[in-house]
């Protein structure tokens, strides 16, 4: 591990005192800071809080908030629930696919800045069919709304 990401980490530690309760706590801001929980992270916050590895990768694997797989700087995550998937979901999900050149089996781009997901439930079954970029929610979404927000986020990042 580099210098700079140990001192990226330990200032997550210390921002939380070291505190082995305040695990996943901890683990919130290290999957904020990479968008994911990198395995040689999970290890040295395992060392520095003295708990077992085992347990570190436990609580990783039960939320599932946690990933274990590098996520794109944009995630954006459609519901498929009961509303929105009558409300037609599944045209904008595969409109966001097409457009990103993503499939299920490979959700983020080669370039790091896209990452498609569903959801079972977004909570928002009233603004749907619904999906949020980076917990963010967007309401009424049709592929050409997803089109639009892709084209948005890309200008963001001067593409």
């Amino acid at each position: 591990m580099k210098p700079e990401e140990m001192k990226r980490l330990d200032a997550i530690l210390q921002e939380h005192h070291y505190d082995p309760t305040l695990l996943i706590a901890v683990m919130q801001d290290i999957q904020k800071e990479y968008h994911y929980l990198p395995q040689e992270c999970l290890t040295y916050i395992a060392k520095e809080l003295k708990l077992p590895e085992a347990k570190i990768y436990g609580v990783a694997t039960f939320y599932e908030n946690f990933s274990l797989d590098a996520k794109g700087k944009y995630i954006i995550k459609i519901c498929d629930g009961t509303a929105c998937h009558v409300r037609k979901s599944v045209p904008v999900l595969e409109e966001f696919r097409k457009i990103l050149g993503v499939t299920a089996e490979k959700p983020t781009t080669d370039d790091g800045l896209f990452t498609v997901e569903t959801v079972s439930c977004l909570g928002a079954c009233g603004l749907a069919p619904a999906c949020t970029v980076n917990d963010e929610v967007h309401a009424a979404m049709t592929p050409e709304k997803a089109r639009d927000l892709i084209k948005q986020l890309k200008e963001a990042e001067g593409l």
